[in-house]
């Protein structure tokens, strides 16, 4: 049964108007406003659930009335099921789980499979791409991602290759056709990558960081180095989500986690303009390919993200909604922002908190999303009240 949502009222700001440059992607078409009835029932005429021919995800990307936010969660596939418990126990790596076809196209839908959300992500790592590049990796339990040789020097930068995807990851794209064929237009099957200047991140400094030492100290000190670094994580990214987009990826979220360690003028040199040249490059090649980016801490760079010329914004919970739709301008979706800390509390609170990013996100242009990943431990049962809960909401 539908779970009724309180009245919306929406201020002007919070509705997406007006047009958008070329390079950005296509235009979406000026909107009235829908809003959210106290029953559940959808007021608009024409709203879309999401058709045969485009899913709801897609289709609020592109500004398009819908009938309700869609909904799916980062890392919605992973260590808080307990299928995926049980399938790590038979199969302990992650890169085991990670690089096989059926193994990711079986974890990629256990989540569709008991919540139905509206994007089914690929199960992948941001670093895949790496052994590809002449960049040896794993992923080691307990201390998460390990790069045994750190590229800290114009000759480490100079050996690594531009990365082919057909080549080294035909697993992916085999995965993302299997997943097409599975959710349909039911839900929108979602890529993604790591952004330039994230995937440097961890290849300068060997893995995690708390500081970034190692690859400020190349930026500041022997920045060349690190530019032509990035170069090379551009131009295989732009071709990773191509590959992406052919296989089956019906939109492909950015990730560029750590790109928020960077001052403003920092983050205008080294992250910002590589992101623009993947998505520069996206649309010779895939015009109405919806483009996501996230960056976790973003709040200091908010307004600089939107000139990537992405379609979302994907925010995190630190920013209030209402906040960061003025703060992004009219120009671009948003995506986000529940604390994933929110589905540790009661159903009543985490209802509560649905609906408040909801109203404040307004009735145009928001996929509905945690402002980081699900994390450990998080009770099943309260994603499946999430689900539900954003799946019952009509504007």
């Amino acid at each position: 049964m539908a779970t009724a949502c309180p009245p919306l009222s929406l201020p002007s700001t919070s509705l997406l108007r007006g047009g958008r440059s070329a390079r950005a992607g296509p235009r979406r078409r000026q909107l009235s406003a829908v809003r959210c009835s106290a029953v559940g029932e959808a007021v608009a005429e024409e709203a879309s659930a999401g058709t045969a021919e485009e899913p709801l995800l897609v289709s609020a990307i592109r500004g398009k009335k819908v009938e309700r936010p869609p909904v799916w969660l980062m890392r919605q596939a992973g260590r808080y099921m307990k299928s995926y418990q049980l399938l790590c126990e038979r199969y302990p790596k992650f890169r085991e789980r990670s690089e096989n076809v059926d193994l990711v196209v079986e974890i990629s839908l256990q989540p569709w499979k008991v919540f139905k959300p509206d994007g089914v992500i690929l199960f992948s790592d941001i670093l895949t791409p790496l052994p590809g590049m002449n960049i040896p990796f794993d992923i080691v339990k307990g201390k998460g991602p390990v790069i045994y040789d750190p590229l800290r020097t114009a000759a480490a930068v100079n050996e690594v290759r531009e990365f082919v995807p057909e080549e080294w990851v035909p697993y992916v794209g085999q995965a993302l056709n299997l997943l097409r064929q599975e959710v349909k237009n039911e839900a929108a099957v979602l890529g993604f990558v790591g952004a330039p200047f994230t995937l440097a991140s961890y290849c300068v400094e060997g893995g995690s960081s708390k500081n970034f030492t190692m690859i400020k100290k190349l930026a500041f000190s022997e920045p060349a180095i690190l530019h032509n670094l990035l170069q090379k994580f551009t131009t295989s990214m732009a071709n990773y989500i191509k590959y992406q987009a052919d296989n089956g990826a019906q939109a492909v979220q950015i990730f560029d986690s750590w790109a928020t360690e960077l001052s403003p003028a920092d983050f205008e040199e080294f992250s910002l303009p590589y992101l623009k040249q993947i998505v520069d490059s996206v649309r010779e090649t895939h015009p109405d390919l919806p483009l996501i980016l996230y960056a976790s801490g973003s709040g200091g760079l908010l307004e600089r993200l939107p000139l990537s010329g992405v379609d979302v914004v994907s925010l995190d919970w630190t920013v209030d909604m209402a906040e960061g739709r003025k703060r992004l301008g009219s120009n671009v979706a948003v995506q986000g922002n529940v604390d994933p800390g929110v589905l540790f509390g009661s159903k009543e609170f985490i209802s509560k908190r649905i609906y408040d990013t909801v109203q404040k996100a307004g009735n145009v242009g928001h996929v509905l999303n945690l402002g980081h990943g699900i994390k450990v431990g998080t009770p099943e049962e309260n994603v499946a009240h999430f689900f539900e809960v954003a799946k019952g909401i009509r504007y």
